[in-house]
């Protein structure tokens, strides 16, 4: 067995990569576009035009021309029955009297050529009118052609020649044997009818080019200001950045670039409070979970070896991660405020709703917590999101109020068509000049400041946005007597109770 020795290596092929952009495809602006779109559109039109209007103008040429053929044919068979031969005043004794007298009294048309051809001992002869036809080559000249329309069995056709197209007609006469002597033809020269329709075809076209032409500058320019808001939209587009999103299209006028324009903007408006909304979470998680994790690292690298200090710093750290973890879960509800499945509406019974937020509450500290009353009725709300509202609320009565202070819960049907529920609490209360930051991220009052509460300030904020998803709001009062009373006020629409045995509860 022999083994081949090894040939030289295989070349192998390194697929190179580049970062190089791929080379942008020629692109054609809708408003060339358009304007090509309306040459083609137009161009079909206008030939369609030329072409029907010399189509209907070759039809009534030969409809005129058949007319006059029957009209000639039908004067000389009346002549023939009826005519007498003007120097006897008895009828024609032969064929050529009567042709040579039928000739002299008719006036031929234009492109008309009246003629007769006359069979006798010596052979036929041509007798014809004394005038000129305007053609190249008139048929009493042309032996040929005027053979074969005299031997035709046919009383009327076409003839087609180098020198033009000739329609005929034609009537015999001849002895009382019935033996042809004489012919009596009609013959009429289309070519000059068909040149004027021919001129006014190419008359047709010119005008149709400089309408096109026309119609051309006119459309370039409509469509530049039809088109001027797409050109403003795709600008805006290139020159929108995460940090700029500000700039908006000018509406005006309520066509459908309009519309595009304000459908535009809305996507703009979002856009920004979507971006507004992210760098918010970003700047509010930075601020607030700065001091935390400072606390945190701060007490791990001071930690000692003695069991209880390391005790003391580990129960710090998780009360620390937890306050953080708070803190996260708050704003990643607001980001999620900004969705539109934020909220869940159903029918909700609203006394059965108002029970329930009192009994979760009353575990909430020790105060004299009051039921004061349900609204009757059901509504269409989120039951979840308005417990989770109300809860917070009462928990922030707790946090500002004393062990044993009143708190009451209840809500209640407006005459405008609003429910209210509301915490009512019995504290310091809140100051004016402090009504309008306290639903602001991470703000509190001043009077409140220095309560037992250990929260970053963010209750308050979920309250308005749960308001807010239920198309709502959420408003500060005095309780009289002293203290805060803080109202959801939500949109209640007349709603029938449910069937409870069709939903299956």
């Amino acid at each position: 067995m022999t083994t081949a020795p090894p040939g030289p290596p295989t070349p192998t092929t390194t697929a190179t990569t580049t970062d190089e952009p791929p080379p942008a495809r020629h692109r054609i602006s809708a408003r060339v576009r358009i304007l090509l779109w309306l040459l083609v559109v137009m161009t079909v039109a206008l030939a369609a035009v030329a072409t029907t209007t010399r189509s209907i103008l070759l039809g009534d040429l030969d409809h005129r021309i058949s007319t006059l053929l029957a009209q000639e044919t039908q004067e000389f068979a009346n002549f023939v029955e009826h005519g007498k031969d003007p120097d006897t005043g008895t009828p024609f004794a032969g064929p050529r009297r009567l042709l040579e007298v039928h000739l002299q009294r008719q006036y031929a048309d234009t492109g008309e050529e009246l003629l007769a051809v006359v069979t006798e001992g010596s052979g036929p002869s041509t007798l014809r009118q004394n005038r000129e036809i305007a053609t190249e080559l008139p048929l009493h000249k042309d032996r040929p052609s005027l053979r074969r329309i005299t031997g035709s069995s046919e009383s009327t056709g076409t003839l087609r020649r180098p020198e033009g197209e000739i329609r005929w007609a034609k009537v015999d006469v001849g002895t009382g044997d019935g033996t042809p002597r004489g012919t009596f033809v009609v013959a009429f020269h289309a070519d000059g009818e068909q040149a004027v329709v021919n001129g006014v075809f190419r008359v047709l076209l010119a005008i149709s080019g400089v309408a096109l032409l026309m119609t051309t500058g006119i459309a370039w320019v409509v469509a530049g200001r039809i088109l001027a808001p797409v050109r403003l939209v795709r600008t805006t587009a290139a020159q929108l950045t995460e940090q700029d999103l500000t700039r908006r299209i000018p509406v005006h006028g309520r066509d459908d670039i309009s519309a595009l324009a304000e459908t535009f903007n809305a996507m703009l408006d979002r856009l920004e409070r979507a971006f507004g909304t992210q760098r918010q979470f970003i700047d509010d998680a930075g601020h607030e979970l700065r001091t935390p994790i400072t606390i945190v690292r701060g007490h791990l690298e001071l930690m000692g070896d003695d069991p209880a200090e390391r005790e003391e710093t580990v129960r710090l750290v998780t009360d620390e991660l937890d306050r953080m973890s708070r803190i996260v879960e708050d704003l990643l509800l607001l980001a999620k405020a900004e969705r539109s499945d934020f909220t869940h509406p159903e029918p909700v019974q609203l006394a059965e709703l108002t029970a329930d937020v009192y009994v979760k509450v009353r575990a909430l500290g020790r105060r004299d917590w009051q039921l004061d009353g349900g609204a009757e009725g059901w509504a269409v709300l989120d039951p979840q999101r308005v417990t989770q509202a109300m809860v917070q609320l009462a928990q922030n009565a707790v946090q500002h109020t004393a062990p044993g202070a009143v708190v009451r819960i209840g809500s209640r049907l407006t005459d405008s068509g609003e429910v209210e529920l509301y915490v009512a609490d019995s504290g310091s209360g809140v100051r004016p000049q402090d009504a309008e930051v306290i639903f602001q991220r991470f703000r509190r009052g001043a009077a409140r400041r220095g309560s037992r509460g250990s929260g970053a300030g963010l209750g308050l904020s979920i309250v308005k946005a749960i308001a807010e998803g239920h198309r709502g709001r959420v408003e500060l009062r005095a309780t009289p007597g002293g203290g805060a009373t803080f109202v959801l006020l939500l949109p209640c629409s007349p709603v029938e109770e449910p069937d409870v045995e069709a939903v299956g509860l």
